[in-house]
């Protein structure tokens, strides 16, 4: 590898020439989309929909907000387009807005390249030093955003006049990089007044300073199109400054939920233990926040975020771990018993559309039901049982719980004429633990249909004819 220059003498010589964020932003997307790389590993679902956007708007130079719920990967995508910026870039040595060596903006920096030429230092920043993300909150000033007079300058002898008395804030100090501000209705409108001259000008001015900082920046900004409308806003001379508004969306279907869970869940070694989660399992799930996303119990102007599906899925694995420990199993696998854990996962991350009689748990008991019986209806045909309901008809009952050993089901099962084959359909062979997970689901899909009773006790159920 050749050695960086170090000054500004050595990078004149090597042949280097400046270019602006989004002339760089762009130029490597040219190359990532020629050599056909994923721009965004680990965002999934937005293939269609949301990237094809995103590569418009950064090869049109253009600043992008996004518009969309909780939970829809609004901050991920914007700390992911660092990678999209080179791997290093020089800056004077000792600024604190990482001037460019040859156009320097700041007061410090020109004096020091006026006295000391091209013997000036220069460090060289990575992607990350040049990613800057702020949280609007109603208490933001313009001095954290743009700067402020430093009292400790003023105090060692400088004079107000003096640029040098400048402390400078968030955005210029993300000169040459992108700056993202997070939940930006939340930001009063007078300081959104102050970030009018930084989106089209490229510059900001400081407490009546003649000092004009000329910013080369990147700007992305988030907003919850709850908070767009009704809670703040974005003034209009700001919005109409993004040149791209960039709608983004929960998963469209169940196989892209299924699969953001499996991405971003927790997982834990745990020695001497397998766990496996059936695939209807991870259906039901994802089928729940489905069709909460939906439902008009429950408030769709803040959302159901794909957080709800994937803390469901721990907790339901957590449930099914404690059964396996206590009952000293090697295999643990979830059952539809287990999804009473999901309550707790699920209720704090919905807010219901009016307040009555229902409450959340029963609301949150209503979507696993409905989310089971889609799956299994998705999975079988009712006259698959026949033999089944006969047995139940003849007499037959069948106990389950969240406690029960899964070898008890077992045991039952092979009692039951009809029940060995339709829990093969679903691979359940084998294996205790998944035969009594395949045994549950199969119990509970007939007795949503109304082909079995159900008895709940304290402990455990019963199915009968």
């Amino acid at each position: 590898m050749t050695e960086r220059p170090m000054t500004i003498a050595a990078l004149r010589e090597s042949g280097y020439r400046p270019r602006s964020v989004k002339e760089e932003l762009r130029a490597n997307l040219i190359t990532a989309l020629a050599e056909k790389r994923a721009l965004f590993p680990g965002i999934v679902g937005y293939e269609t929909t949301v990237t094809p956007m995103i590569e418009n708007a950064i090869l049109s130079g253009q600043d992008i907000i996004f518009l969309g719920e909780r939970g829809q990967a609004k901050t991920r995508i914007a700390r992911q387009l660092t990678s999209l910026l080179d791997a290093a870039i020089p800056a004077i040595a000792g600024c604190e807005i990482n001037d460019e060596p040859f156009a320097p903006i700041c007061a410090s920096c020109r004096y020091r390249v006026a006295n000391d030429g091209d013997a000036v230092d220069l460090v060289w920043i990575t992607p990350d030093q040049r990613y800057s993300e702020k949280l609007a909150t109603p208490d933001i000033s313009i001095a954290d955003l743009i700067g402020e007079v430093d009292p400790i300058r003023v105090a060692e002898g400088r004079y107000l006049s003096d640029e040098m008395t400048i402390h400078y804030g968030l955005v210029p100090r993300t000169h040459r990089g992108i700056f993202a501000l997070n939940e930006l209705p939340d930001l009063a409108e007078r300081v959104q007044v102050g970030l009018l001259n930084v989106m089209e000008e490229r510059d900001v001015q400081i407490r009546g300073y003649k000092v004009r900082l000329a910013l080369d920046l990147f700007v992305v900004a988030s907003a919850n199109p709850e908070d767009y409308t009704n809670r703040g806003r974005i003034i209009t001379p700001l919005k109409d400054r993004f040149g791209s508004q960039i709608r983004t969306h929960y998963p469209r279907d169940i196989a892209t939920e299924v699969g953001i869970v499996e991405q971003e869940r927790s997982a834990y070694p745990d020695e001497g233990r397998t766990t496996l989660v059936p695939g209807y399992m991870k259906e039901i799930l994802a089928e729940v926040s489905q069709l909460a996303r939906r439902s008009p119990e429950i408030s769709q102007r803040s959302g159901v975020s794909v957080r709800v599906t994937i803390t469901n899925y721990e907790n339901l694995v957590s449930n099914a771990l404690k059964r396996a420990l206590r009952n000293g199993e090697t295999t643990v696998v979830p059952r539809v018993s287990d999804l009473a854990a999901v309550v707790a996962s699920t209720a704090g991350k919905i807010e219901l559309e009016s307040v009555g009689d229902l409450s959340e748990e029963k609301v949150i008991d209503r979507l696993v039901q409905r989310a089971i019986l889609n799956v299994f209806n998705r999975t079988f045909s009712l006259v698959e049982f026949d033999s089944l309901l006969a047995a139940f008809q003849r007499g037959a009952t069948m106990h389950v719980s969240a406690t029960l050993p899964s070898q008890e089901y077992v045991k039952q099962a092979l009692q039951i004429p009809g029940m060995k084959g339709a829990v093969g359909k679903i691979g359940a062979t084998g294996n205790p633990a998944a035969i009594a997970a395949a045994v549950e689901f199969i119990l509970e899909g007939l007795h949503l249909n109304r082909k079995l009773n159900k008895e709940r006790g304290e402990s455990r159920s019963t199915f009968r004819a």
